[in-house]
């Protein structure tokens, strides 16, 4: 098997995120962002192409508004901002609904596509999803993410099990999932990261609830 052709996706590691309505919950702040950054660090030693993507709404809209503080990169991310990354805005969930990142990576022989950032629950899970569609594969990184609790009409799930059920379903389907220390081993020997699938997720499920 070739070494994997990999770029990191840093999704929205904005200051909505730390001082706005949506703070991460799960895993702390702290440690999610000091992984985005090691993350970041590593693609640079490593010579890897960065896209750092962040979500813009119209000036006035409670949340991401255009050049707003809440629509901010995090320091962490602005002192370490390069020339030679890709940085694009985006209005909705998916890193490639109405940008050019998917031709920007393909221009580059990219074939694996390394996600961190905000939230599990939204612009990860569906720039995964979107990647199978145009012939990536997806690797997400567990401390490098994160969510919130949530509660609706529906019921309410904590930011912890929110978190945690979806790395499953990522690594059974979507994204291969490890720490941001197993990927920088990853990274360093060439290889790809270990992921499930759907069937063989089932079975070890299946025997995981058996009586």
């Amino acid at each position: 098997m070739s070494a994997p052709r990999r770029a990191l996706v840093v999704i929205d590691a904005q200051q909505e995120y730390f001082d706005g309505i949506l703070q991460i919950q799960y895993p702390p702040r702290a440690e999610s962002i000091a992984n985005i950054a090691r993350a970041v660090d590593i693609a640079e030693q490593h010579g890897l192409p960065v896209v750092v993507v962040q979500h813009e709404l119209p000036v006035g809209a409670p949340v991401f508004a255009a050049g707003s503080a809440s629509w901010s990169l995090h320091p962490e991310l602005e002192k370490r901002v390069s020339p030679s990354w890709k940085r694009v805005t985006k209005t909705k969930a998916s890193v490639f609904s109405d940008t050019d990142v998917a031709a920007w990576l393909a221009e580059r022989g990219v074939d694996v596509i390394t996600l961190v950032g905000y939230m599990t629950n939204n612009c990860d899970i569906a720039t995964a999803a979107a990647a199978e569609a145009i012939g990536l594969q997806a690797e997400i990184l567990s401390d490098a993410t994160g969510t919130v609790h949530l509660a609706n009409a529906a019921g309410k799930v904590s930011a912890r099990q929110l978190h945690e059920t979806l790395l499953v379903l990522l690594n059974s389907n979507f994204a291969a999932v490890g720490s941001t220390a197993e990927w920088a081993t990853a990274v360093t020997a060439g290889e790809a990261l270990p992921k499930s699938d759907l069937g063989a997720s089932a079975l070890e499920g299946r025997a995981a609830f058996s009586a």
